[in-house]
């Protein structure tokens, strides 16, 4: 793999040991995937501060900078961890202090993510703590290289942002956010930008139930290709684009989508395959919608419910403001819990609004930081749940070994407040 000057120069250690073990590996990386050199980039997304038992041991033997050498940069040597090179926001993690006596997670782990956020903070990272950093301050522009993880984050940071990332891991953003580069290859490349597949919508698609559905079709159909999605699209905004994407990334593998007059790269049909001749389509009708709303739902078997979750990926502010006019007014049923997953920082602005208030007074819970996929936590009991996230109800019921109901935010909120699934596909 071809190098800079500035890149011989950092493997060679003339920024640090630090810088030039992060250099190995995103060198070795870039070999690994035959990549012919390195992008320069000013924008990673990781995780650094979630905590485990792995990471509590590691600091125990050497503290923070111990930890961070073994996870993120994949090295046993004792290092000193620099600042940061670039701009870096650590991505959803564990549970936060908001969730102690509500959520069954352990207090030791709330504490040692604690302490990772005062160190790592110290160190330049900006803790978002959010699987929706776009929606909190870190908005890469059209066309910047980035180096992200999560696959709702970069499904929607290529597509609807027009940024360019690959699916990264913890090594190479721990690496990137040290160095300023990435292997160029992929993502980065023009050319690996345009559409495979031509999906066709026949029925219309319109709100977050629709295109969740379609998103998790589209993602079937396609697999790790680059989609062009057409037909009966009602106008999305962010939280449709949002949850179309995190669908199509969890049934599939989809890191770039392409919607002609909506997206970015793609002001036309033929322009999004870069002038290509069209594949056939593959088209998306009433039978097709209902054999996914079917599947969605193939894993629920009881319609009671413990648990309703919403916000997956992070509930954005207009999303936390329909939960609270669907619950205002009503108590949750005794049986059952609300949670809805958000920004902190959203959070923040919910608290303001006074939608916060509504949805504790009904009975549920804003929280933040995390989420049962990733904490691997639900309330104590929890057997059946219920969601309006394709994302979750795809991979929920395989983390924790529960029921799964998957329908609208309005079905969501009455089941929690019946304690009963009363959802239908209209």
């Amino acid at each position: 793999m071809r190098l800079a000057d500035d890149e011989k120069a950092m493997l060679d250690g003339a920024e640090g040991p630090a810088v030039a073990a992060a250099m190995d590996l995103l060198v070795r990386y870039g070999e690994a995937l035959g990549a012919d050199g390195l992008c320069d980039i000013r924008n990673v997304a990781g995780t650094m501060t979630q905590p485990s038992p792995v990471k509590a041991r590691l600091v125990r033997e050497g503290g923070w900078n111990k930890a961070f050498a073994v996870i993120n940069l994949d090295s046993d040597d004792d290092l000193e961890i620099p600042h940061m090179r670039v701009p870096t926001c650590q991505l959803q993690h564990g549970f936060g202090e908001d969730a102690l006596g509500v959520v069954p997670y352990p207090e030791t782990m709330v504490a040692l993510q604690g302490d990772a956020e005062s160190f790592y903070g110290a160190h330049g990272v900006n803790i978002l703590a959010t699987c929706t950093p776009y929606q909190v301050g870190n908005l890469p522009v059209r066309g910047e290289h980035c180096a992200w993880m999560e696959s709702s984050a970069v499904v929607y940071a290529n597509s609807v942002l027009g940024a360019r990332t690959n699916c990264e891991g913890t090594a190479s953003t721990g690496a990137a956010s040290l160095t300023g580069k990435i292997p160029c290859w992929g993502n980065h490349h023009e050319e690996n930008r345009h559409g495979t597949h031509l999906i066709e919508a026949a029925v219309p698609v319109d709100g977050f139930l629709d295109w969740g559905m379609f998103g998790y079709f589209v993602g079937e159909v396609v697999q790790e290709n680059r989609p062009v999605v057409i037909g009966d699209l009602h106008r999305p905004d962010l939280t449709d684009l949002k949850h179309f994407g995190a669908a199509a990334a969890s049934s599939g593998g989809v890191e770039l989508y392409h919607i002609p007059g909506i997206t970015p790269e793609a002001p036309t049909v033929e322009a999004a395959f870069g002038g290509r001749a069209l594949p056939g389509k593959v088209v998306y009708g009433e039978r097709e919608r209902r054999e996914i709303y079917e599947r969605l739902n193939d894993q629920g078997r009881s319609t009671d419910v413990d648990f309703v979750l919403l916000g997956c990926p992070h509930a954005s502010l207009d999303q936390i403001a329909r939960t609270a006019r669907a619950l205002d007014g009503r108590r949750l049923s005794p049986g059952t819990e609300l949670w809805i997953m958000a920004p902190r920082a959203l959070r923040a602005m919910a608290d303001r609004s006074g939608y916060t208030e509504i949805i504790q007074r009904a009975g549920g819970r804003v929280l933040t930081d995390s989420c049962p996929a990733m904490s691997r936590v639900a309330p104590e009991g929890t057997r059946v749940f219920a969601t309006d996230s394709a994302k979750q109800a795809h991979y929920l019921p395989a983390i924790l070994g529960i029921e799964a109901w998957f329908g609208t935010l309005e079905e969501c909120v009455d089941a929690a407040v019946t304690g009963t699934w009363r959802g239908d596909l209209r």
